[in-house]
């Protein structure tokens, strides 16, 4: 199995290759820069005394908290990821190695309050400690009277990301900011800024802006932001990709929806896109070829143990596992040389050489080819043995690849058909018959603007593993089943029309996996010396009261049918027994 190959010692890994080790997946180390802007205006609370959802949280302490829950995921979730958090507008002025009382800060009214680094549970305390303790915080969080520059506050950012993630594919800098003209009336100011975010992007640090707007007005990008925030995509396909909608705002002002704004924001752009596979080559016909790059789009999360640790000595240390084999008879130790593998063949073990079973399981090399097209609707619903890998194409192999590609994508979803392929993911896997499934771009409906709406599906292609005649079984033996009369039937269509979800569909991200987040509750707990909590959130437990408020009565009235049709029934049949008797 994939789960168990990582403790297999090395040169015994040409097992069987039926699974996908999907812990290597090519993925990338992030390093992500909060900074937060001090200022009078953000640290106002917004005036809304007559909402019952206000809260205390001024837009940077809201900020700050997204930073601390940041933290929080990222010390569990992505160990290796790097986070800092920079203040800036504050009358205090810190660097990394500087010391405060120094008169002579090289980045005036800017305070590093974490340096860039990879978290631990000592730097979240201290952040935890900064938004629970009001006087801590007034304490540290004082605006300045002089106006700070932009351009100071990103050569700062660029110095953070140089020294401390040099070689970082992914570098992240967050500005949370309600202000949309910092230096309205000085042009130079807005020129050296365009230059030092310039300079940033160069270094391939990717500028994302979570703008607040005021109670009076709203946030106008094009002022002076949009000579600072690039678009474009990162230079590594596999990192992050940047905000594709606009921050949303609270609509109330209030903080608990603005924390929560700004979370739900950050908490879409943790994980980073991990290639299954790179650069396979998706074959139309002889030489006429395309390369594309399959990921994984739906994966169950599960706790993982990354290592063993012996707790028995004076402090806890990592343990290394060794497996050694051995006779059973002799219990002497079995050099690899000496084992052959077999398969067992009407009561005979059948010995192989390796190089036997590696020709055995070479079916060619590694690639998609199409051959043939089918209409969509002769894919059941159950063919279907594994989860679908999303392709996407790529041009490092061939230049074309992305035009193909979108013709190919565009004609299927026209003709609502799919393609047959042939399927070897990678060397020595099992060739696989899958469906080539068109999939449709899909938007968040909640947005007002479609131009803005978030991608929540990226248009592309599915490859879906198709079952062989040797993986269908046979059907249960199942009785016949009675049908409900239509009267029942009816009664209780009202029942499943009034519990529908919103929108008729699921949605995944509104249900969070209770029993990880309960592991990771508790693992947090442990870390940060808080205390242990008595139950996890479970947001997948009906919501009764609603449930019987909304179609109680339905339900009744469909107990009471089935109860009129029971009797019903009972009188024809027990007159039929009667009169047979």
């Amino acid at each position: 199995m994939a789960e168990d190959n990582k403790w297999r010692p090395p040169g015994d890994e040409d097992d069987d290759d039926e699974e996908v080790d999907e812990t290597a997946y090519k993925s990338v180390k992030d390093a992500v820069l909060f900074v937060i802007e001090v200022s009078p205006s953000m640290l106002t609370v917004p005036p809304h005394p007559d909402t019952k959802r206000a809260d205390r949280d001024s837009p940077t302490s809201a900020a700050l908290k997204s930073a601390y829950a940041l933290m929080q995921q990222r010390i569990i979730s992505n160990p290796n990821d790097m986070m800092g958090v920079l203040l800036y507008g504050t009358e205090r002025s810190k660097f990394s190695g500087e010391d405060e009382s120094d008169g002579n800060p090289a980045y005036p009214h800017c305070y590093l309050l974490s340096d860039l680094d990879v978290p631990a549970a000592e730097d979240v305390k201290a952040i935890k400690t900064l938004v629970e303790d009001e006087v801590e915080f007034e304490k540290l969080v004082v605006p300045s009277e002089e106006k700070v520059s932009m351009a100071n506050v990103l050569f700062c950012a660029n110095q953070i990301f140089t020294t401390k993630a040099p070689n970082f594919s992914s570098r992240r800098l967050f500005i949370v900011t309600n202000d949309d003209d910092p230096h309205a009336n000085d042009r130079g100011a807005k020129s050296s800024a365009a230059v030092r975010a310039k300079d940033l992007y160069d270094l391939g640090v990717i500028i994302e802006l979570f703008p607040i707007s005021k109670p009076d007005q709203g946030f106008d990008k094009r002022k002076f932001y949009d000579d600072i925030v690039y678009n474009q995509l990162p230079t590594d396909p596999e990192a992050p990709a940047p905000i594709s909608a606009a921050t949303k705002t609270s609509s109330t002002g209030d903080g608990i929806s603005l924390l929560s704004s700004l979370l739900s924001n950050i908490n879409s752009k943790a994980v980073a896109r991990r290639a299954l596979f790179s650069n396979l080559p998706l074959e139309f016909g002889p030489n006429f070829k395309i390369s594309v790059k399959g990921y994984i789009i739906f994966k169950r999360q599960e706790p993982k143990r990354s290592c063993y640790v012996w707790l028995n000595g004076e402090k806890a240390q990592i343990a290394t596992g060794i497996t050694t084999r051995t006779a059973e008879d002799t219990a002497r130790t079995v050099e690899k040389v000496e084992i052959k593998k077999a398969y067992k063949f009407g009561g005979e073990q059948i010995p192989f050489t390796p190089e036997e079973i590696s020709s055995l399981r070479n079916f060619g090399d590694p690639v998609i080819r199409i051959i043939g097209f089918k209409p969509i609707s002769m894919l059941p619903i159950w063919a279907n043995l594994k989860p679908a890998t999303f392709i996407y194409p790529s041009e490092e192999d061939y230049v074309g690849s992305t035009r193909v590609f979108a013709a190919l994508h565009q004609q299927l979803l026209a003709s609502h058909r799919m393609g047959v392929v042939w399927y070897i993911a990678r060397t020595n896997a099992a060739p696989v018959i899958a469906a080539l499934y068109p999939g449709a771009e899909q938007r968040d409906d909640d947005d007002d603007h479609a131009a803005t709406a978030t991608q929540t599906m990226p248009p592309g292609l599915w490859l879906i593993p198709l079952p062989y005649a040797d993986d269908i079984r046979q059907n249960p033996d199942i009785p016949t089943l009675i049908r409900a009369p239509e009267p029942l039937i009816d009664r209780m269509r009202t029942v499943v029309q009034q519990l529908q979800l919103p929108k008729a569909r699921y949605d995944p991200a509104k249900y969070p996996n209770p029993a990880l987040q309960w592991h990771y509750r508790i693992l947090q707990a442990m870390a940060l010396d808080e205390e242990l909590p008595e139950r996890a959130e479970d947001k997948t437990v009906p919501r009764y009261k609603q449930i019987e408020k909304r179609a109680g009565e339905y339900a009744m009235e469909w107990g009471r049918e089935l109860q009129g049709q029971h009797q019903a029934w009972q009188k024809e049949h027990g007159s039929a027994a009667a009169g047979a008797g």
